[in-house]
């Protein structure tokens, strides 16, 4: 079961990464959402995998099988943060889509939607100065 548990908190991590460094905004949100579920996943899992054991006892029961409840705590505080920073993040792309009309993180302020990536010459950065061509 750990390994499995293993296996999709390191897939949903590499997928985030992957969403993180695309260039437009949507795929970076997205990330970040899918990063989020997996460090809370990863933080549940610390807990113990225990099936059909309680967080708490309640009772005189001294061998009874029981979970630790803390990680769960910390998923759930973790949950309610990464889903107010994913509203501020939404907020500020949606802001930022509607004053540009593109929603590309590019360097290039000038740059338009169907444009090509941004160099170091279009932020002000001369290639001779860096020994580039």
């Amino acid at each position: 079961m750990e390994l499995l548990v293993a296996a999709c908190v390191g897939m949903t991590t590499m997928a985030a990464v992957y969403l993180i460094l695309q260039r437009r905004s949507f795929p970076v949100i997205v990330g970040m959402s899918l990063l989020s579920y997996s460090v809370n996943v990863f933080l549940f899992a610390t807990g113990g995998l225990a099936i059909d054991a309680p967080p708490l006892l309640t009772g005189p029961v001294p061998d009874a099988p029981m979970t630790d409840p803390l990680p769960q705590a910390l998923v759930l505080t973790a949950i309610v943060i990464s889903f107010g920073m994913t509203a501020v993040v939404v907020v500020m792309s949606l802001g930022a889509f509607f004053q540009s009309r593109s929603d590309r993180i590019d360097l290039d302020p000038n740059a338009g939607p169907d444009s090509a990536p941004a160099t170091g010459a279009a932020i002000g950065i001369d290639p001779a100065e860096r020994g580039g061509t």
